[in-house]
């Protein structure tokens, strides 16, 4: 693993208005994240971890710095965060979000398109990522032919098509049943040995176990920040 922080977050600071209250997110977080580096996030409901997320994934916050590889993200037009997030982060969820009337092979393919990516080249890289997650049998099948373990590996092979340099993933077991999970788990960690940069949020303490960092959050600040 490289010493170089791909990712500087100073005193980064999220508020939410709720009604007549105003909600902190985030309180004057800060840390550095080095390529190559197997991270868990968590913490309980509310505690800021998927805040913290989707910053990370490009939201704006309300304060503070974030530089990913010393690009001032703050900076950024729209478009300009749109395209970054496309080519350089990855994302995974706990419901998956494919489509449910495309294949797996076009869900993969999804992200090389916005990216402008020929027919020919996506259609190779979508069925090379789906044979590298096991799923190349099943490259033809919707969604729902699908279990839920074989989406969330569908959904890993879309996140990795235009060769993210960050991988995002919320709660990615949360819908599996333990098992299954594993299984997800042991692909996370196949693919951060390979060299991928894997940043997880999860309340789940056994999966942030997997991880080599663990960073806690309660009340929008980091109570613990450890690695294994």
């Amino acid at each position: 693993m490289s010493d170089a922080a791909m990712i500087q977050i100073e005193d980064l600071t999220k508020t939410y208005v709720m009604g007549e209250e105003t909600v902190t997110a985030l309180d004057s977080v800060s840390l550095s994240i080095a390529r190559g580096e197997s991270i868990a996030i968590i913490g309980p409901s509310g505690s800021g971890k998927s805040t913290l997320m989707n910053i990370l994934g490009l939201d704006r916050p309300i304060g503070g710095r974030y530089r990913f590889e010393g690009e001032e993200v703050a900076r950024f037009s729209d478009d300009q965060l749109a395209d970054f997030r496309n080519r350089r982060i990855g994302f995974v969820f706990q419901s998956f979000q494919l489509l449910p009337r495309l294949s797996a092979l076009q869900n993969v393919e999804l992200p090389m398109i916005y990216g402008g990516q020929p027919p020919r080249v996506r259609r190779d890289r979508a069925a090379e990522l789906l044979e590298r997650v096991g799923l190349g049998a099943r490259m033809g099948h919707r969604p729902n032919q699908l279990s839920g373990g074989q989406q969330q590996r569908v959904a890993i092979a879309r996140s990795l098509a235009n060769q993210p340099d960050l991988l995002l993933a919320d709660e990615p077991t949360g819908a599996l049943d333990s098992a299954t999970g594993v299984e997800v788990l042991s692909l996370f960690q196949k693919l951060n040995a390979d060299g991928l940069t894997v940043v997880l949020v999860t309340h789940d303490r056994g999966v942030a176990d997997a991880a080599r960092r663990r960073i806690a959050f309660r009340d929008g600040r980091v109570t613990e920040d450890v690695r294994s």
